[in-house]
């Protein structure tokens, strides 16, 4: 790149920086606004609550009381999050900014050069937002599996702590029944937490490896879901780097739940063949289907298509998916194997 190209390039991505600080000024305005207004509900709720009378109340509405101040709880610690995050990138954009400026300022005709009319797409930028976005879903999954599942049932052990606490004295055999039914929504509260937690990173990936691995996650999985969901292995029970095994477990993942949840699958067959230097995986479903070619012109990604395909392509593996309406779906990867760690035999 020479001289007028470098700079050429800088007042495009000068322009395209002003561009986001306009348009991340207006969410950290609103974003800050919306924080506001949910501490000023926080604090509302927090003292109707603390002024429930727990013995004369109807349950519901206590219910509902502590429903609202959770669900008001947890819609300010995402925005906070939201709006730390916003400043940050503003912050950040501000610094590149300036850097910019003082280059374009002071280059080689010592004038400012003005911002480009236009500018082309950047691959490096989109890139960085694709990064970004993919972080947010996540997180926003994450946000969301809290809310429904731990965050509501904790809810209500607090409710059910407390009308306990009140009955002990009054009516103490309403209190063990109420203490009953706190015990058995905490166990199960508590193995949804053990599912949330396998489902953010398994600590037996780390331990045993991948076979053991999927094969604990389908077994459990086909007795939640009634669905028929099959495991053959192949090949050596061998380790594999730690990214590879992790690579291959969530690929597999997500093929199981998108037959079950985009497919409708009542049945599901994986296998998986690990050489010493190749791993192979299919993936079968009796599903609905879907054209392939379809999905991908129109939004390029469906069940998560192009980012799986890229995860392969970094491992220099591949992704071949073989679909049509009404005939399932068959999904085939491959990642090579460079560095072959041990064998668990």
């Amino acid at each position: 790149m020479n001289f007028e190209e470098f700079i050429s390039q800088a007042n495009n991505e000068y322009e395209q920086i002003q561009e986001n600080l306009e348009e991340i000024d207006v969410l950290v305005k609103q974003s800050s606004a919306e924080v506001e207004r949910l501490t000023q509900r926080n604090t509302e709720m927090t003292t109707w609550v603390s002024q429930l009378k727990i013995d004369t109340a109807p349950r519901e509405d206590i219910k509902g009381g502590y429903d609202r101040l959770l669900d008001t709880q947890q819609r300010l610690f995402t925005m906070r999050g939201q709006l730390e995050k916003v400043q940050a990138d503003q912050r950040n954009m501000q610094k590149m900014s300036k850097q910019l400026e003082g280059i374009l300022r002071f280059s080689s005709d010592g004038a400012f050069t003005p911002p480009a009319s236009s500018h082309g797409g950047n691959e490096e930028y989109n890139e960085v937002i694709q990064v970004i976005e993919t972080e947010e879903m996540a997180r926003q999954t994450l946000v969301r599996k809290m809310h429904d599942g731990p965050a509501s049932s904790l809810s209500n052990f607090i409710l059910q702590a407390e009308i306990c606490e009140k009955l002990f004295d009054s009516d103490p055999d309403r209190a063990r029944i109420e203490l009953n039914t706190l015990k058995s929504a905490a166990a199960l509260t508590f193995g949804k937490v053990k599912d949330f937690i396998f489902d953010l990173r398994p600590m037996m990936l780390d331990d045993l490896g991948v076979i053991p691995t999927l094969r604990s996650w389908t077994s459990s999985l086909e007795g939640k879901s009634g669905v028929d969901i099959s495991l053959t292995t192949t090949g050596t029970d061998q380790r594999l780097e730690s990214h590879i095994e992790v690579t291959i477990f969530r690929t597999v993942q997500e093929l199981v739940n998108n037959a079950m949840t985009h497919g409708q699958a009542t049945q599901i067959k994986t296998f998986l063949d690990i050489t010493p230097n190749l791993v192979k995986c299919v993936v079968e479903d009796n599903g609905h289907g879907f054209d392939v070619d379809d999905s991908m012109v129109r939004d390029g990604s469906f069940g998560g298509i192009k980012t799986m395909r890229e995860r392969m392509a970094m491992l220099d593996g591949t992704l071949e998916i073989n679909s049509s309406s009404g005939q399932g779906t068959r999904v085939e990867f491959s990642i090579p194997i460079h560095s072959p760690i041990e064998s668990t035999h």
